[in-house]
């Protein structure tokens, strides 16, 4: 992971490339429709990006009541450790701001994902942009 570097910044430094991102990731490959990704949040948000030789390739945000979202790493650049990189660098900077756990709605197939990064799930199975997911938390101290 030592060729991935994450940006960390707010909507006006980030968004631009972020949104790419996650148009390609959410909006393209995984049917989410425009008015449910773009939910107007993003400007409150701490964002990250994840970038490989300089290349563009994942990003998150932080919500300022510490939830996660918006975890979205392009599809040639999965499984080179992008989203866990991702992850990490959201992590430590929601237990910096002082936050006593992280949450976040995972789909169901990165459970296992979220699992090994220390999250557990909670609650029922729901649907969110025709797509199953669970809630999940970690404790920060």
């Amino acid at each position: 992971m030592a060729d991935i570097q994450i940006l960390d910044g707010d909507w006006d430094q980030l968004g631009e490339v972020a949104s790419e991102i996650r148009r390609v990731v959410f909006i393209e490959e995984q049917q989410v429709p425009w008015e449910e990704e773009w939910d107007g949040r993003d400007g409150a948000c701490r964002h990250f990006l994840a970038l490989r030789h300089d290349i563009p390739l994942g990003t998150a945000r932080l919500l300022p009541d510490g939830h996660i979202g918006r975890v979205a790493v392009l599809s040639e650049a999965r499984g080179l450790g992008i989203g866990a990189a991702l992850m990490e660098a959201t992590i430590e900077a929601a237990r910096h701001l002082g936050h006593e756990q992280v949450e976040l709605a995972a789909q169901t197939h990165a459970l296992d994902f979220y699992e090994r990064l220390g999250f557990t799930a909670y609650g029922d199975e729901f649907m969110d942009a025709g797509i199953p997911h669970r809630n999940m938390r970690l404790a920060l101290r």
